[in-house]
């Protein structure tokens, strides 16, 4: 075993501004993957932590999830919020989402939604996906020729197919995007709803109060849509927790649109900024598949997720003791040269592309399909009707430890009716 390796760089993955600063991220990315790949963090306000830069590491600690679970700690948060979060979840309170769990229960709770998202199901929603694409890039045609990308097209397209899904009203939709934003926007000075741990609890406290609402609802009279394949669900023969049936619905209605919105925005950024790779995808739409995929690595959506050792082990030589925890960085293995030529090209056509923005193993993104037809029916319905488009002002991206990508995209452009 080697000397346990403790690299200033790796102090960017506590700091939630890093990721607003891409150029100062990825030169510590750079540094940490070719010098320090496994390193310890031990910087407040969080717990200590081992830095996983390399993707084949990453790969090897999501493949083996008896050695490493997601509970207790299955992301990066201030110790602080860490405890609150333990003693939620002690009162029949906290959040308990998938990505909360370990199997056998996460395996059962994921199958619950998982025929939603098969193939069969994609295809029977594509023609929906398809009308939603359409009607936004409508949208974008009539507010122009100056707009916030982001904020009125990439958040609201992906919120409306997940709400859609959920059968929430469309009165509900502004509601659901604000407990998003402020729910991921924790560590954002836009987002956030408060500064501490327990001003940020009311946010979840909203979110379950909603849902408890919805849950009586379908229960009382069960409709075709996902909210009420999840309020009617059973495990092992006895209905879900009122704690695991919200902790489900905040899931789906969260990361179903938020990372999305994140890839949909950071896309876009991508395409203005390299816009030979615009029009090789624009005079060539076949390509749209790994022009998808290659949005979805530049943009990383998610930044992390932890794990936490369940025995003494060692990464690259590196020993880790049962019990510590380890942050796996999806942004440097989506970045990583042994696995990427050119990993800071944008490159439409890249192929192959073995990215792990979706994570890996058993915890692999349960809606990716969804994702994808997402991306795939919103650039498929633009590019066609796009004759310019340019950036307008300085793209703003949002402040996070967790979730994130471009938050403000000002663009001014011409679109064919």
């Amino acid at each position: 075993m080697t000397t346990p390796i403790t690299d200033d760089a790796a102090r960017v993955f506590a700091d939630p501004t890093a990721y607003t600063d891409e150029p100062r991220l990825h030169a510590a990315l750079t540094h940490l993957r070719a010098n320090a790949p496994v390193s310890l963090v031990d910087h407040p306000p969080y717990r200590p932590f081992w830095a996983i830069t390399r993707h084949a590491d990453i790969m090897a600690i999501e493949h083996d999830n008896v050695l490493w679970i997601n509970e207790p700690r299955p992301v990066l948060a201030p110790a602080d919020a860490d405890d609150l979060q333990r003693s939620l979840l002690d009162a029949g309170m906290g959040l308990r989402t998938l990505i909360h769990m370990d199997d056998p229960h996460h395996h059962k709770m994921r199958t619950i939604v998982s025929d939603w998202f098969r193939p069969k199901a994609m295809r029977a929603m594509k023609t929906r996906i398809d009308e939603l694409a359409t009607r936004y890039v409508d949208k974008m045609a009539h507010i122009g020729p100056v707009c916030d990308f982001a904020q009125e097209i990439a958040v609201n397209y992906p919120l409306y197919v997940i709400m859609s899904l959920l059968g929430l009203p469309e009165s509900d939709f502004p509601r659901m995007l604000r407990l998003t934003q402020e729910l991921f926007g924790g560590d954002d000075d836009e987002y956030r709803r408060g500064l501490t741990p327990e001003k940020q609890l009311p946010v979840l406290l909203d979110f379950f109060d909603y849902f408890a609402e919805l849950t009586v609802a379908r229960r009382a009279q069960p409709t075709e849509d996902l909210a009420s394949t999840i309020a009617n669900a059973t495990i092992d023969g006895a209905p879900l927790s009122d704690i695991d049936t919200a902790s489900y619905y905040v899931i789906m209605a969260t990361a179903g649109h938020d990372t999305t919105s994140a890839a949909i925005s950071g896309g876009m950024r991508a395409l203005i900024e390299h816009p030979d790779q615009r029009e090789r995808l624009r005079a060539d739409l076949s390509l749209m598949p790994t022009a998808v995929e290659e949005i979805i690595r530049w943009v990383t959506p998610v930044k992390e997720f932890m794990r936490t050792a369940t025995a003494d082990t060692e990464v690259r030589g590196v020993p880790i003791a049962k019990g510590e925890s380890a942050y796996l960085s999806y942004v440097s293995a989506n970045h990583d040269e042994d696995v990427f030529d050119d990993p800071f090209t944008f490159d439409v056509g890249r192929d192959p592309n073995k990215h792990l923005s979706f994570g890996h193993g058993v915890h692999f993104c349960v809606a990716s399909a969804l994702a994808r037809m997402e991306i795939t029916s919103f650039f498929t319905a633009l590019l066609p009707r796009l004759e310019a488009i340019g950036l307008a002002g300085v793209p703003q991206l949002a402040a996070t430890t967790f979730v994130g990508g471009t938050k403000h995209l000002p663009v001014h452009y011409r679109l064919r009716f």
